[in-house]
């Protein structure tokens, strides 16, 4: 998705919001969307984070990143977007996309992470998933309905940015005693 696509504009904007705020953005530091988040973000106050990926094909550094680091596998990198996240804000993409947005989700939901917005940007894209998760997994009795509360859909960049205030004005930021660091994986 190139920057005459929706999804490319979005995230940009939502990543210059965020970083005009205070917060470093970190992407996947390829092409596309995560091009996007990474331009937004350092053509605003606060660093560009690119967690780049070696792959055989597709896969290129994008030249907007502060800082630029690589990953030869895919664990350790998330691993890396795990640890130094506040928020997931999470655009269209792929098999790698939906690979981070289930990981989360799962570290989230077992406790081995501490709870933060996760927001899913793009109705269109991602409310058939939902509905699926919904209907098949709940449905089934392989998740909980309030397994689904961990994640919110949202479309317009300034109630993506305002969602993530709304989460932190009702906690602190630092991880609960039940979320403490020690009982992590991290």
């Amino acid at each position: 998705m190139g920057p005459a696509s929706p999804y490319y504009q979005t995230a940009l904007e939502i990543a210059r919001r965020l970083s005009d705020d205070g917060f470093a953005v970190i992407s996947g530091g390829g092409p596309g969307i995560m091009e996007a988040a990474n331009k937004g973000a350092y053509e605003g106050n606060s660093p560009s984070v690119g967690l780049n990926i070696e792959l055989p094909r597709e896969q290129h550094n994008n030249a907007w990143q502060n800082i630029s680091i690589n990953f030869r596998h895919f664990f350790a990198r998330k691993v890396a977007f795990v640890r130094y996240a506040d928020a997931y804000v999470i655009l269209p993409g792929g098999f790698g996309t939906l690979d981070e947005v289930t990981e989360v989700m799962t570290l989230i939901q077992t406790g081995k992470t501490r709870r933060i917005p996760v927001i899913l940007v793009g109705t269109r894209f991602w409310q058939g998933l939902l509905d699926w998760m919904k209907e098949q997994m709940v449905g089934n009795d392989t998740i909980e309905m309030q397994d689904l509360e961990l994640v919110q859909l949202i479309d317009e960049p300034i109630n993506v940015v305002n969602a993530i205030y709304a989460f932190y004005e009702e906690r602190d930021i630092v991880p609960s005693e039940t979320e403490h660091p020690s009982s992590s994986f991290l």
